[in-house]
């Protein structure tokens, strides 16, 4: 028998959350650099919780950002797919890692997704126009440590399991 599970919608917030804060307007000059959220999200619970978070949530919450970028429909679910299968295949490592090890995992899985977008866009004919392309992976990998600290304590505080 399963304990019973508290927090239970902590997850699926912190993911809205996540996708509210892929949408909100940058200035021109502060758009590449936005922090990839919803991937850093996704790698924390798939470290966290292997059993509850997993390619599944990373393929829906990849087709949540496709329509938010206005991407080519599953381009963005096969990257966050591969992003989580990573992430559940070395959680067990990431997890006993200090957070700042982490946060170079993080932004080398975060240059492993814009790869895959990359390559998916090479198959319909486009590229990205600079390397500006590849600095969310480094401001997600400075954020990390915040984050990585405010799940854990949302997880604690509701018992998520």
């Amino acid at each position: 028998m399963n304990p019973p599970r508290h927090g239970k919608f902590v997850i699926p917030l912190s993911f809205i959350a996540a996708l509210m804060l892929t949408m909100v307007p940058l200035p021109e000059w502060a758009a590449h650099f936005r922090p990839a959220w919803v991937t850093m999200v996704l790698i924390y619970w798939c470290m966290a919780l292997p059993h509850r978070v997993g390619v599944g949530v990373g393929w829906l919450a990849g087709l949540f950002v496709d329509v938010i970028y206005g991407a080519l429909l599953g381009q963005y679910a096969l990257a966050l797919a591969v992003i989580a299968w990573i992430t559940l295949t070395l959680h067990q490592r990431l997890r006993l890692y200090p957070v700042w090890q982490q946060a170079l995992v993080v932004m080398l899985l975060l240059l492993w997704q814009q790869l895959l977008v990359i390559w998916v866009r090479g198959f319909i004919g486009q590229s990205p126009d600079t390397l500006l392309h590849w600095l969310p992976a480094f401001s997600s990998m400075l954020l990390w440590p915040w984050l990585y600290f405010l799940l854990r304590d949302l997880r604690q505080r509701f018992r998520v399991n």
